[in-house]
């Protein structure tokens, strides 16, 4: 997704081979700033079941101090920092660095207390890594150093670089599953959330991979030579926590917005059981349908129509439209793309009508 829209698609979130927000830690702790961190404070870092309930944030705030109090996003459990570069933190993440360490310190002793992960979200649509030749080890050591350094929970991967995908030289799945696998190795399963991000629409196959979030779903089908982002599932999808249709550990985050299609997933039978033939087989039952596991279908929405160029629903909408998924069996959470546009009154309609706080 990019800084500047980051809901210019439906996501998908997946989260692979796994049973909570985090699995169980298989990897060793590193040397670096948490080496003296408790074990206990180190499990903390992954979350509960689902539901799960995802605010994204890349929006500059007059007069903010780093991101906002946990009682402007109540009903929330993880919030994410966009974004993080190849070339550093910009944006929300990079805020994070500019505040003083007592109030980093202070802000996440909030969060954790408050049961919210806090999280950065890295490349989004203006960050092409494959293309401009970074060296995916690198790039992941890099971005896992800054994570522990800044205290944070870990990490949702936003890979837009399609000019390297759309080659189908087996290239960009290749860096991805190199990234991935040096990033777990840096930030522990269990420790450490590690998603991926990708949008809905395009051959619902496509979700049994995805972690995230990611802007056109057609770079993720099964039609591609080279596997898209199947084939970095089938290598790597074990080390993530969840894809988000907006993603979480464990979880499929789908972004049920800013497909082609201005009314694509507008309302709660186009979202939860029949899409359009823009995007067939996409609807929330439908991807669940194709073998991707209902609890792991983040469903994904912009908070706002100025915050994606479509799929936009009434929060009270959205809110009958979960009653009725959840009376159907799926009780995985909703993403959304931004704060401030979507803050504590927001999620708290959303949840009203089938997950009440």
């Amino acid at each position: 997704m990019s800084p500047s829209s980051f809901f210019a698609r439906t996501l998908l979130t997946i989260s692979a081979s796994l049973t909570a927000f985090c699995g169980a830690s298989v990897l060793p702790v590193t040397e670096g700033p948490l080496s003296t961190t408790s074990s206990a404070s180190l499990a903390s870092r992954a979350t509960s079941a689902p539901p799960y309930w995802v605010i994204y944030s890349d929006k500059w705030v007059s007069g903010e101090n780093g991101p906002p109090s946990v009682s402007d996003i109540t009903g929330y459990n993880v919030f994410a920092l966009s974004f993080w570069l190849v070339s550093g933190p910009a944006d929300q993440a990079l805020e994070w660095t500019l505040i003083s360490a007592s109030d980093r310190s202070s802000i996440k002793a909030s969060y954790t207390a408050a049961s919210i992960k806090l999280i950065v979200s890295a490349f989004g649509s203006t960050d092409t890594p494959t293309s401009s030749g970074a060296d995916p080890t690198t790039t992941a050591n890099n971005l896992a150093a800054w994570v522990i350094e800044y205290g944070l929970d870990g990490v949702d991967i936003d890979y837009e670089d399609f000019s390297a995908m759309n080659a189908q030289n087996g290239g960009a799945e290749t860096w991805l599953a190199t990234f991935t696998t040096a990033l777990r190795a840096q930030l522990p399963e269990g420790q450490y959330i590690l998603t991926h991000a990708r949008k809905s629409g395009g051959d619902p196959s496509c979700y049994v991979l995805d972690r995230c979030r990611t802007p056109t779903q057609r770079r993720f089908s099964p039609i591609y030579t080279s596997g898209a982002y199947l084939k970095v599932d089938q290598t790597v999808g074990s080390l993530i926590d969840w894809v988000c249709t907006k993603q979480i550990s464990l979880e499929k985050l789908v972004d049920f917005y800013n497909p082609e299609g201005t009314s694509e997933y507008t309302t709660c039978a186009g979202l939860l059981q029949t899409s359009s033939s823009t995007w067939p087989n996409t609807a929330l039952f439908e991807i669940a349908a194709a073998g991707v596991p209902l609890n792991k279908l983040v469903i994904g929405k912009p908070a706002t129509t100025s915050d994606a160029s479509n799929g936009y629903v009434d929060p009270s909408m959205l809110s009958g439209c979960l009653r009725t998924a959840k009376d159907q069996g799926w009780s995985a959470g909703v993403m959304v793309w931004q704060f401030p546009d979507a803050a504590a009154s927001w999620i708290q309609t959303v949840r009203s009508a089938a997950f009440p706080e």
